[in-house]
């Protein structure tokens, strides 16, 4: 897709979020905003609210599933989670994890897995990694699969890189450069960046054409996500990079409270609540 070169070029917003809509976004500088969602009870409320791409991220295993970590969760997780998605939205991009173990292997393997995930209603999907999963990128966007990449901290590869600690700092910032390349080179539509010191965000966003999505990597990305029960204060603790927009945990606590206590009391069902005959 050729893209406008003057600066001043306008951005339409779309009445249904496509895969060159991201590009235009970035082009214009209108940021894009991403968050998780897992079912259709919470999907669509975000489609109102006005969410640009929702991700069916592997966190699902975290905040659904009760795993202390992404590891455990299968391919089959990520179907059911996704379908559900997808039957209770139309206007964001939905973009599907694949999870640990579904696409290091082989490219042939991540675009079988892959194809499961777009089988359900899938706009995408992302993986984590950098230069090395090129030829994988490449094998699924010329089968029709848009992908997501996923630089920074890699939480499928915790492990490895000794839980969520800054990435890309020191000589590992150009390397960092040189994945994101390799990826849009590839055919990659956007790329997440998580825990990524905000200077090197900021240099990897300026050497894309295709737009970053942050997520602990300061405010210079083309976009930004968060899951959706850290914004929205599920939790007590959340990583410091998230803010609090609300205190549902809290106040589907009191709601909870409250019925309970009508209950034990008689007060529910009142008489406006049920019928005699």
């Amino acid at each position: 897709m050729t893209m406008p070169e003057s600066s001043d070029y306008q951005f339409k917003e779309p009445k249904k979020w496509r895969m060159h809509h991201l590009a235009q976004a970035k082009q214009a500088g209108r940021k894009i905003t991403m968050i998780t969602a897992y079912d259709a009870l919470t999907a669509p409320i975000f489609e109102e609210a006005g969410v640009d791409m929702i991700l069916v991220g592997d966190s699902y295993g975290n905040v659904q599933l009760g795993y202390s970590s992404t590891i455990p969760v299968t391919i089959e997780d990520m179907e059911r989670a996704t379908a559900s998605v997808a039957r209770s939205v139309s206007k964001p991009i939905i973009v599907g994890d694949l999870p640990f173990g579904t696409y290091e292997a082989s490219p042939q393997t991540a675009f079988d897995n892959a194809a499961r995930l777009m089988r359900v209603g899938a706009n995408a999907v992302k993986f984590e990694g950098g230069a090395e999963l090129a030829d994988t990128v490449k094998l699924l966007t010329q089968g029709g699969i848009p992908v997501v990449g996923h630089l920074g901290f890699t939480p499928q590869s915790e492990n490895t890189l000794g839980g969520p600690r800054m990435q890309g700092r020191g000589e590992a910032k150009q390397r960092m450069i040189e994945d994101a390349l390799a990826l849009q080179e590839a055919g990659a539509v956007a790329i997440v960046l998580e825990l990524v010191p905000a200077s090197v965000a900021k240099e990897v966003s300026e050497a894309l054409t295709v737009p970053t999505i942050g997520i602990g990597a300061g405010p210079d990305t083309d976009g930004q996500v968060l899951v959706w029960a850290d914004m929205a204060g599920m939790y007590d603790w959340v990583p410091s990079f998230v803010k609090k927009f609300a205190n549902l945990r809290e106040q589907l606590k009191g709601a909870v409270q409250d019925y309970t206590s009508s209950v034990k009391d008689g007060s529910f069902p009142a008489q406006e609540n049920y019928k005699i005959d």
